[in-house]
């Protein structure tokens, strides 16, 4: 048993432990997400952070610990998000031919998400800094934070809620979609992008090629318009 502990104690300090710990989560998420019919509620990011949070709080190995080892999948998000330029590119005709309907529904999509946050916060009594932290909940976690701090929010906060948003929308995006009577892949693709950014986008992409394409082109958008609208309209409501 000491020798046992000691082996935990050394693997448990080491980064490795936990890069291993990330995919093998991830990998375990995935498998119950193909076994139980690819269903959006059985979303592989979610299952994985599920496993991961549980193994955490059951060693007392604290964030810090764990992100030493966990960077490395975090430093591929780079390059993850510019490969989203490929399909991008194979459907570049279907962006010319729809590029004013796009300009339309990111404008309308950047200020509900906006909006929507604002007020539901607002009514639930939430501070100024709970609402800027709240108000770039789609946009990827990078850009959101920035803004938040930009407009007096808690960047930690927007963190999270940008997570939980992304994995909301990737898991109840899909029903809702099907539920309103949206058929088209390149509106989907918008929609779920806009909505739930990286998280929502590699779902779409795992569904249909053109879904994953509008889906990236929308996640890019919307944070260069979350940007550029975002301190203009906290500026007119607070």
């Amino acid at each position: 048993m000491p020798d046992l502990q000691e082996t935990w104690v050394y693997l448990s300090a080491s980064p490795l432990f936990h890069l291993t710990l990330t995919l093998l989560a991830f990998q375990a998420a995935t498998w119950v997400f193909e076994k139980g019919g690819r269903r959006p509620l059985l979303n592989p990011v979610l299952g994985a952070v599920i496993l991961v949070v549980l193994v955490l709080l059951a060693t007392g190995t604290d964030y810090a610990t764990y992100f030493e080892g966990a960077q490395f999948v975090h430093f591929l998000l780079g390059p993850a998000t510019v490969s989203l330029a490929v399909p991008l590119y194979r459907q570049w005709h279907h962006v010319r031919q729809s590029a004013v309907a796009i300009g339309a529904s990111l404008l309308c999509g950047s200020l509900t998400a906006i909006l929507s946050a604002v007020g539901v916060g607002w009514a639930l009594g939430g501070t100024e800094a709970i609402l800027a932290s709240l108000a770039p909940k789609s946009v990827t976690a990078p850009v959101a934070m920035a803004i938040a701090e930009q407009i007096g929010g808690l960047p930690s906060l927007t963190a999270v809620i940008v997570i939980v948003t992304g994995i909301l929308g990737a898991m109840a995006g899909p029903y809702l979609l099907d539920l309103i009577g949206v058929r088209d892949w390149k509106a989907r693709g918008l929609a779920i992008g806009t909505a739930s950014h990286g998280i929502g986008t590699a779902r779409a992409l795992q569904v249909n090629e053109t879904a994953g394409a509008f889906s990236g082109l929308a996640m890019g958008l919307n944070a260069l318009a979350t940007a550029l609208l975002l301190p203009i309209v906290w500026g007119l409501l607070f």
